[in-house]
């Protein structure tokens, strides 16, 4: 038997997601073809699917290699030792995905696919969950800390946020005129407005 290079195997399967990627948020789900995608890798069909199975697999795996990653940074930020730092930075990182040119029409189009496909839900929703709390967490630290305002509901304060950030993305994806890079510095201004606490009135 031939023995499989892991770290070979891994950049191939990569440069595949890659392509796939491109075409997925250029022409949708259902209109790119598992041809299309060979012919942006430059391999043949045979070669894709010792990588995956179907065109459906691929789908999955652009939004499920992200996991790992991701789920290092939240732990990261949760631990950290300002939480309003933390909770800044996490922001950014979540949102600055946006800048990129093909990533909010990827997200519209996951989030269109996943009314169909029960495990593609329940994949966005785990990554949803995963953010919610930790920025939940963030926050509750930095009310206990008296650096943002300790009357505010963290986990109904965490669903606004992350509201806030999909909206980014969604106005990326659906609006010409929006530049997420020029708004981000907004979001960041909006969101410590909206959180610090007020001094009271004498």
């Amino acid at each position: 038997m031939r023995t499989v290079d892991p770290a070979k195997h891994q950049a191939r399967r990569r440069h595949i997601l890659d392509a796939a990627t491109g075409l997925f948020a250029a022409k949708g789900y259902e209109r790119t073809t598992t041809a299309e995608i060979c012919k942006a890798a430059g391999i043949s069909a045979g070669n894709l699917f010792h990588y995956f199975p179907n065109k459906r697999a691929i789908f999955l795996a652009v939004f499920d290699e992200e996991g790992d990653d991701k789920a290092e940074r939240l732990v990261k930020a949760r631990g950290a030792d300002d939480p309003w730092q933390a909770l800044m930075d996490l922001v950014d990182h979540l949102a600055a995905p946006a800048t990129e040119p093909v990533v909010p029409a990827l997200v519209m189009e996951a989030m269109v696919q996943a009314y169909r496909d029960p495990e593609l839900e329940a994949l966005l929703s785990r990554g949803n969950a995963d953010e919610h709390a930790a920025i939940a967490a963030l926050l509750t630290r930095a009310a206990d800390d008296g650096l943002i305002d300790p009357e505010l509901d963290p986990d109904s304060t965490a669903t606004w946020i992350t509201a806030l950030i999909a909206s980014v993305y969604t106005s990326a994806a659906t609006s010409p005129g929006f530049d997420p890079a020029d708004q981000l510095p907004t979001l960041r201004l909006i969101l410590t407005r909206y959180l610090q606490a007020k001094p009271h009135s004498s």
